[in-house]
């Protein structure tokens, strides 16, 4: 029931499952990103404390075939779309 600091969107997350700020588990969820007042839909990495979000950067790719990415600078505001799985939800019976 403490869980509430599950509301709220951790200072760092990735979409890479390869980076050691991905969690599948708050992906799950839904993520949306207002960056500078405007609402992102191609954020690939956010980091709230150091106010940058990394974006794909057109269709180009590394040699790795991951996408080339930019990182953008400015004011980030991550929230949840859905709430959290399995809470809230009550069952009578």
């Amino acid at each position: 029931m403490a869980e509430n600091a599950q509301d709220t969107p951790p200072d760092r997350l990735s979409l890479d499952p390869r980076s050691e700020h991905y969690d599948e588990a708050l992906l799950s969820r839904g993520v949306g990103i207002k960056f500078n007042g405007q609402e992102k839909t191609n954020v690939i990495e956010y980091c709230i404390s150091e106010g940058w979000i990394r974006v794909a950067a057109g269709r180009s790719r590394d040699r790795y075939g991951q996408p080339m990415t930019i990182k953008l600078k400015g004011q980030v505001e991550p929230y949840f779309e859905n709430p959290p799985q399995g809470e809230g939800v009550a069952s009578d019976g």
